[in-house]
C-alpha cells in the first residue's frame, strides 16, 4: 500500500465531488474531511475511512492499535477523558522570595512524563509509546521527569514522543528525572533515590541540582542558561515534600514569560508568506484575543496548528490592556487541558496622578473590567534578507523589535514626550523599512 513520508500530503477523492487532503506531519496523520476533524480524540489518535483506504487497515491498526479504531470512551460530560497522574506543578517566582539555600536546576524545554512503573503517562493521562529498548531497565517505582532532546527542541521532542510506532526516533530522546513521587521523605532523599535507581541506564538520568548561593547566583545562572537557549530555572525548597497540584515549594524562574492560548483562526500571510499562514489568531482563557506571527517555521506555516488546538507562546510582558507583548510561537501543547489553564498574571493599570489639591483617597476605585484590547503593532518582513521588524506603540512608548525570522530578536524602547510624537516616529520608521524593501504583514 502507498504511504506518506514525513511532511508529505496527497489529495484523495471523497464521496461525490468532494476531495480531501491527507497529511503526515511528524508521524501524525490527518485528513481534511469532517469525520476526521470532528473527532474528540487527540489528533495523533484519529483516523477516517480515507486514511484507512489510502494506507490500508493493517497499517492504521499498527499505528493506532485496536482500541484507537473503536469509538472514543466518553466521560459524564460527553467528552473523552483520561485521568492524569497526581503531579507536582510549579508556581512562578515572585522576585521577592529569597532563593538562598534552595535547590536550583535548569528548566527543561521538553515533554513532562510520569513513569508509573510500566509506561510513560502525560499530565492528562495519555500514554507515550516508548520502544521496549528505551524503557528496558527502568525501575518499577514511580518517577517524574521530562522526555527531552535538547535546548530549543521542544517541537522536535513532541513530534517524536507523540508517534505511535515506537520508532528509532526515540534514540534522540533522554528521560531526565527530577523526582520520585512515592519514595516519601524530603526532596534531598528523593533526588538521591532517583540517582540510585537510574545508575547505568542508557536513556534515563537524574537531573542535576545545585544549592543557590543567593540572588546574584540565581541571576548569573539564569543568564548563562538563557544564553544557551535554555528555558530558565527551577527552584525547589529544601526539605519539601512531593504534593499533587501547584505548590509554592517549586518555583519557575524565567526572563520571558510563557502561557497557553487556544487557536481560533488562521490569518493569511502577505509578502514572503503570501498563500500560507501569516499569523495565528489566539484566545486566552479570559477571552482576550491577539495574533501570534513570530516563531513559526516555514513548515508550520504550510501546515499550521489546527483551529481549536492549544499552543504555548512566549512573551516579554503585558501591555496596559493586558495583551501579551511581542508573543512568539513555541509549539503545540498536548498535555494540558484548556479548562484548567490559567491566564497570564494580569498587570494592574497605571494610576493617573490626582489633580492638584485633590487627595487620591477621595477618588472611588474603578471596577475591574476584562476587555480585549488590540495590540497597536506593525510588523514588516524582508523576504530576501529573512528579517523582520516590528513596532508597537503603548502611549508615549515605542517598543521596536527586530531580527531574523524564526528567532526571538532584539527589543529597544524609545520614550517620547507625548503620544502624537511617538505615533509620528513609528510611521517614519516603518516608512524607512518599506523603502528598503520590507513588506507589511
Amino acid at each position: 500500500m502507498p504511504d506518506l513520508e514525513d511532511g508529505q500530503s496527497v489529495e484523495v477523492q471523497g464521496s461525490g465531488s468532494n476531495r480531501y487532503t491527507l497529511k503526515n506531519v511528524g508521524g501524525v496523520y490527518s485528513c481534511s474531511c469532517p469525520a476526521w476533524r470532528n473527532q474528540s480524540r487527540g489528533i495523533e489518535q484519529r483516523t477516517c475511512k480515507h486514511l484507512r483506504a489510502y494506507r490500508g487497515e493493517e497499517a492504521e491498526r499498527a499505528r493506532l492499535g485496536d482500541a484507537a479504531l473503536q469509538p472514543a470512551r466518553r466521560a459524564a460530560g460527553g467528552a473523552a477523558k483520561a485521568e492524569g497522574p497526581p503531579v507536582l506543578l510549579a508556581e512562578r517566582w515572585d522576585g521577592v522570595t529569597d532563593p538562598t539555600g534552595w535547590w536550583m536546576s535548569e528548566k527543561l524545554d521538553g515533554v513532562r512524563a510520569y513513569w508509573d512503573g510500566e509506561r510513560f503517562v502525560s499530565r492528562l493521562g495519555n500514554t507515550y509509546m516508548a520502544p521496549a529498548w528505551f524503557v528496558d531497565g527502568l525501575p518499577p517505582a514511580k518517577l517524574d521527569g521530562e522526555l527531552w532532546i535538547d535546548r530549543g527542541k521542544f517541537q522536535a521532542t513532541v513530534s517524536v514522543v507523540r508517534r505511535q510506532d515506537r520508532s528509532d526516533h526515540w534514540r534522540q530522546v533522554s528521560y531526565v528525572v527530577f523526582d520520585a513521587p512515592e519514595q516519601g521523605g524530603p526532596f534531598e532523599d528523593r533526588l538521591a533515590e532517583v540517582a540510585r535507581l537510574l545508575v547505568g541506564h542508557p536513556h534515563a538520568r537524574a537531573h542535576p541540582h545545585e544549592r543557590c548561593a543567593g540572588l546574584d547566583h540565581l541571576r548569573a545562572e539564569l543568564a548563562r542558561v538563557e544564553s544557551l537557549r535554555g528555558e530558565g530555572l527551577m527552584l525547589r525548597k529544601p526539605g519539601s515534600r512531593y504534593v499533587a497540584g501547584r505548590s509554592s515549594t517549586l518555583l519557575k524562574v524565567k526572563t520571558f514569560h510563557d502561557a497557553e492560548a487556544r487557536v481560533v483562526a488562521h490569518l493569511p500571510g502577505a509578502g514572503r508568506h503570501k498563500g500560507r499562514l501569516g499569523a495565528l489568531q489566539v484566545e486566552l482563557p479570559d477571552g482576550t484575543r491577539f495574533s501570534v506571527g513570530t516563531g513559526l517555521s516555514d513548515a508550520e506555516r504550510e501546515a499550521p496548528p489546527p483551529v481549536g488546538s492549544i499552543i504555548t507562546f512566549r512573551y516579554q510582558e503585558l501591555s496596559d490592556g493586558n495583551v501579551p507583548r511581542f508573543p512568539s510561537y513555541v509549539g503545540v501543547r498536548h498535555d494540558v487541558a484548556w479548562e484548567g489553564t490559567a491566564p497570564p498574571a494580569r498587570r494592574a493599570p497605571k494610576k493617573k496622578a490626582a489633580p492638584a489639591g485633590e487627595s487620591p483617597s477621595r477618588k472611588a476605585a474603578a471596577p475591574a473590567v476584562s476587555v480585549t484590547v488590540p495590540s497597536p503593532t506593525r510588523r514588516l518582513e524582508h523576504g530576501e534578507g529573512d528579517k523582520f521588524w516590528e513596532v508597537e506603540q503603548q502611549g508615549c512608548e515605542l517598543y521596536i523589535r527586530f531580527g531574523r525570522l524564526g528567532k526571538a530578536g532584539q527589543t529597544r524602547l524609545k520614550v517620547f514626550p507625548d503620544e502624537p510624537s511617538a505615533a509620528a516616529e513609528a510611521a517614519k520608521l516603518a516608512g524607512q523599512k518599506l523603502r528598503k524593501g520590507y513588506t507589511e504583514v
